[in-house]
C-alpha cells in the first residue's frame, strides 16, 4: 500500500467517523429540537433531518468506502450550507460567541479531495470496480 493511498484512507475514514458522530448528535440532542433551530434560523425545519441523515448515513457510507463520491459531494454541499446560513458571520476563525468555519472549510477540502480520488482498496466501491473489471489506478 503506497502512502497517498495510505493517506486517502485515513483521511476517507476519519471523515466518516467525524459526520456519523454529528449526525448521532443530531438525532441525540432530537430532531424536534435541531428543526426548531434550524427554523429559528431561518432555514426551514425539515431541512434539519435530510442534513442529519445525510451525516448519520454518509458518514457510515464513507467509513466502508460505499459511494465515496457521491457522499463527498452531499458533505460539500451540507458544509457550503452551514458555512453561507450559519457560520460565514462569524468568520474563518468566529467570535466569543459563535465558533469559526474553519472545520467547515477543512471537511470540505477533504472532501473535495476524496471527490477527485480513486478508490482505496480498503473500500467497497474498489471491490465493486474490481468485480466489473474496472481499472483503478492509485
Amino acid at each position: 500500500m503506497t502512502k497517498k493511498v495510505a493517506v486517502t484512507t485515513i483521511m476517507r475514514v476519519v471523515l466518516g467517523v467525524l459526520f456519523l458522530m454529528h449526525g448521532i448528535g443530531k438525532f441525540q440532542d432530537g430532531l424536534g429540537n435541531i428543526e426548531g433551530w434550524f427554523s429559528s434560523i431561518g432555514i426551514p425545519g425539515f431541512v434539519a433531518y435530510i442534513v442529519a441523515i445525510i451525516e448519520l448515513v454518509g458518514g457510515i457510507m464513507l467509513i466502508v468506502g460505499l459511494f465515496s463520491r457521491a457522499v463527498s459531494a452531499l458533505f460539500i454541499f451540507v458544509m457550503v450550507g452551514a458555512i453561507a446560513t450559519v457560520k460565514f458571520s462569524a468568520g474563518l476563525l468566529g467570535t466569543a460567541e459563535m465558533p469559526g468555519y474553519e472545520m467547515e472549510l477543512s471537511y470540505i477540502l477533504i472532501s473535495a479531495y476524496l471527490l477527485v480520488s480513486e478508490p482505496t482498496p480498503l473500500s467497497v466501491d474498489y471491490m465493486i470496480r474490481k468485480k466489473r473489471g474496472v481499472s483503478v489506478e492509485n
